[in-house]
């Protein structure tokens, strides 16, 4: 349970710098382009902590 707790906690970081570099990115298409697909990317790999198991 531990080890899940921080694993959680390394992405919700991950998603606050995702949205830093989002920020910081504004008036730059690629720069745009790459932070939001880093924060889908976060999403994506978040989905299955937040799956019931069997």
């Amino acid at each position: 349970m531990v080890n899940k707790i921080c694993n959680i906690v390394g992405w919700v970081l991950f998603i606050i710098s995702a949205i830093g570099f989002i920020i910081s990115s504004i008036g730059s298409f690629w720069a745009m382009f790459g932070s939001i697909f880093f924060l889908i990317a976060c999403f994506v790999f978040l989905i299955p902590y937040f799956i019931k198991e069997n």
